[in-house]
């Protein structure tokens, strides 16, 4: 009877770490897919802005080379 019992706590003992591990990897996976994702969205920003200010710049460009062609 003992027996029985001892090896059935060890048994849930055993299975209760298996589980512990496994949502600290799944969390540990999620903390880093998250991260991945802001990393990723910051990069979108950064382009998008870059490409912004190529847009600005090339319109600046347009409108002093307009200017230039008008005043001669």
């Amino acid at each position: 009877m003992y027996r029985n019992a001892f090896v059935l706590v060890i048994a849930l003992a055993l299975s209760a770490c298996g589980l512990a591990e496994t949502a600290a990897t799944g969390a540990a996976e999620a903390q880093s897919q998250a991260e991945a994702a802001r990393q990723g969205q910051k990069t979108e920003q950064q382009v998008q802005q870059q490409v912004e200010d190529a847009q600005r710049l090339d319109a600046e460009k347009r409108h002093a080379a307009e200017d230039n062609n008008g005043a001669n």
